[in-house]
């Protein structure tokens, strides 16, 4: 379970860090309740106002969320003293990117490709779950890119078969 902000004084370093206010979803990974969850919310959030561009601007954004992601993880792990903190979830809103890259936006879409995501980085399938085992950021945000390829391709497959209508 995540201690609150209010129960962790220490945290509040995490507010003057550009890159740990980044690595938390900007705040979403404090939530007391499923912040992994929190953080893919706010990627879908996110993401609504690059649906409809070029494809290379989203994918852009997914690269360097990514690797900021990557260097913000770092940091909070390293100060929290735990190798993938539950209130880092910068993976979770580029997971939930690499979802939607390519998919026509809409509200199905959008609440489809949310649950695929969630089961996917839940699941974690093959070699999901071995990212994670990568040195430091790189770990934290490597299975969450693989859980978000996995849900994209799901999706795609339903957009294609037209079960969305």
């Amino acid at each position: 379970m995540n201690e609150s902000p209010s129960d962790t004084p220490s945290r509040r370093w995490i507010l003057t860090s550009p890159l740990a206010w980044l690595a938390i979803g900007f705040g979403s990974g404090l939530s007391p309740i499923a912040p992994g969850t929190a953080g893919s919310a706010v990627g879908l959030l996110l993401f609504w106002p690059m649906a409809g561009r070029p494809l290379w601007i989203p994918a852009l954004a997914c690269v360097l969320v990514f690797l900021l992601g990557v260097a913000g993880g770092s940091l909070v792990a390293r100060r929290e003293g735990r190798k993938d903190p539950g209130l880092v979830v910068a993976d979770e809103v580029v997971g939930m990117w690499i979802t939607l890259l390519a998919v026509p936006f809409t509200w199905k879409t959008a609440l489809l490709g949310f649950f695929l995501f969630r089961v996917m980085d839940v699941l974690k399938p093959f070699p999901a779950r071995r990212l994670e085992d990568l040195p430091r950021g790189w770990g934290i945000m490597a299975d969450d890119v693989m859980a978000g390829i996995y849900a994209n391709l799901v999706l795609q497959a339903v957009v294609w078969t037209r079960v969305l209508g």
